[in-house]
């Protein structure tokens, strides 16, 4: 099979198969998953982290991580959880080693359709009305909204991440939600 073809192939693979080959040293497999999931990572650092300067860092270091550990990796067809997991644990060592915990500057939102002052002041003044309303919601509202809503967490895997019941994860979304909404109602 020519390089190409099975370049080709390897895209189309499932994640087992990429984890597999990855353990046994194919870096061509372990480039399929960083093109598979370092968007989602990026974004859910970003989030996070709410700075872009450390995102590429944080997500660089998962993946040096996840190289040298993917052999260890028990369920393969977990893997997307296992990236998003260490990439969390990076996040937190993050924002532990800043001495704070809430700084949620660099939320994306969706800019103006025009670049008109008005246009870029309207998409400002939200932006930043995200960002106070994540910055208010307690710190266990906030980690799981961002798993769920950033990184695609289910319930039971934010759970296992922050060591909680998933009826608790459950709760803790539902408040999460409507604070949100009531912070932003203005936004409506």
């Amino acid at each position: 099979m020519p390089e190409s073809a099975a370049r080709v192939a390897l895209q189309h693979a499932d994640d087992t198969t990429l984890v597999e080959r990855s353990a046994d040293g194919d870096v061509r497999a372990f480039e399929v998953l960083v093109r598979r999931y370092g968007s989602l990572m990026r974004a859910y650092a970003r989030r996070t982290l709410g700075s872009s300067d450390e995102v590429d860092d944080v997500v660089q270091e998962t993946f040096v991580t996840a190289w040298q550990t993917i052999s260890r990796l028990e369920d393969p067809a977990k893997v997307k959880s296992w990236l998003m997991r260490i990439v969390s644990r990076r996040c937190i060592d993050r924002i532990r080693a800043r001495r704070f915990h809430d700084d949620v500057d660099d939320t994306d939102v969706a800019g103006p359709d025009e670049h008109t002052p008005a246009r870029i002041v309207e998409a400002t003044s939200r932006r930043e009305a995200a960002n106070l309303a994540l910055q208010n919601l307690p710190e266990e509202q906030r980690r799981c909204w961002l798993l769920k809503e950033v990184a695609g967490y289910s319930y039971d895997q934010i759970g296992e991440e922050l060591d909680l019941p998933a009826s608790t994860v459950r709760g803790l979304l539902s408040r999460a939600r409507k604070n949100m909404i009531t912070q932003l109602e203005g936004w409506r």
